[in-house]
């Protein structure tokens, strides 16, 4: 057999393409977990500039794109309930291996019509409790939050703050829908205030606003409870509560937050009850992109006070440094209580 020489340029050229399929091979198999990790994040609707859920679920994608080796991310927006199946369907069909749904409405049927039929597929849902599935699948996780225990020391907070205030010892809440997180919510809301001030009254009222995105619906809502003398309004809405928020500004009494530490929106915000969304995503695509055959489903993943899921944002500056300083040991003392299981605040 004759063996031919190569010309120069041509073995120029077989070493460059030795030093592509070099680069390629370390791309993709390089030492602690695969480079390439397809994820898609299918929104609830609200969009990504809530301010809040949405927001922060796409925080945590961004943040796993920057920090985690070789992850890429999509993010696919419901702007009605019908695009709720339609989305987790694309996301699965477009090839992405863990698909993040955001929103409890996610485990009343879109779930249960798409996750069976892709079973190489994980899915992590945000606010799906796993045991609401009907086909019980097995490639689905599901995460929960205790949103009770960030209410329970936002209401803590506020019922303090109307205590050392003149007038009527009056706060309120308004939730967009009642849904099993902001039930959550607000049920330890309650509780916490009453926990700090015997005497205090709690007004609860929903906007029933499915879109979880009408501003005025909240406006309306929080701006009756005014009228009847709230002087603290927490707002667990989603984007709606963006409406509420504006109201106690415009109404010159305090407002709360929620998911996202809000305080960004002005100094009217006495605190925020946060919810670690961000880094749930985060969490849920470090294991996948870890080890992604094991990643099971088939069960809740859980984030409390305990790890750092849920807490309390900052006080406002409004307050004096002194009052700042005392309300946050008061708030600490309670969220160590709440982590040893010492208070268990209620979660309806």
């Amino acid at each position: 057999m004759k063996v031919r020489r190569l010309l120069p340029w041509a073995s120029a050229v077989l070493a460059v393409a030795a030093l592509a399929v070099i680069a390629t091979f370390s791309a993709t198999a390089a030492p602690g977990g695969p480079a390439a990790v397809r994820v898609a994040l299918v929104t609830d609707i609200g969009g990504l500039n809530d301010r809040g859920f949405n927001q922060l679920s796409y925080q945590g994608l961004q943040r796993a794109q920057r920090q985690l080796r070789g992850v890429t991310g999509r993010a696919y927006i419901t702007n009605s309930a019908n695009d709720r199946t339609a989305n987790l369907r694309t996301a699965a069909q477009q090839g992405h291996g863990l698909v993040i749904p955001v929103g409890v409405l996610f485990a009343f049927g879109p779930i249960d019509a798409v996750a069976p039929d892709f079973p190489n597929t994980r899915f992590a849902g945000i606010d799906v409790n796993w045991p609401d599935l009907q086909r019980d699948p097995s490639n689905v996780r599901g995460v929960q939050f205790r949103e009770q225990e960030a209410g329970y020391l936002a209401g803590y907070i506020a019922g303090l703050r109307v205590l050392d205030e003149p007038g009527r010892d009056v706060i309120s809440a308004v939730g967009a829908n009642r849904v099993p997180a902001i039930v959550r919510f607000i049920a330890g809301y309650r509780a916490g205030a009453r926990r700090a001030n015997r005497r205090v009254q709690v007004l609860v009222n929903y906007a029933n606003d499915p879109t979880f995105a009408d501003q005025a619906k909240c406006k309306e809502t929080t701006l009756n409870q005014i009228d009847r003398g709230s002087r603290v309004a927490f707002q667990v809405a989603g984007a709606c509560g963006l409406g509420g928020l504006q109201a106690a500004r415009e109404r010159r009494i305090w407002g709360i937050g929620v998911d996202a530490d809000q305080y960004f929106l002005g100094p009217h915000i006495l605190t925020s009850a946060t919810k670690r969304v961000d880094v749930a995503v985060f969490d849920m695509i470090r294991a996948y992109r870890a080890n992604p055959s094991g990643f099971r489903g088939g069960f809740n993943t859980t984030y409390s006070v305990r790890n750092n899921g849920v807490g309390y944002g900052r006080l406002s500056r409004r307050l004096s440094r002194a009052k700042r300083a005392e309300y946050t040991r008061k708030a600490e003392r309670i969220r160590r209580l709440i982590a040893q299981g010492r208070i268990r605040p209620p979660s309806s």
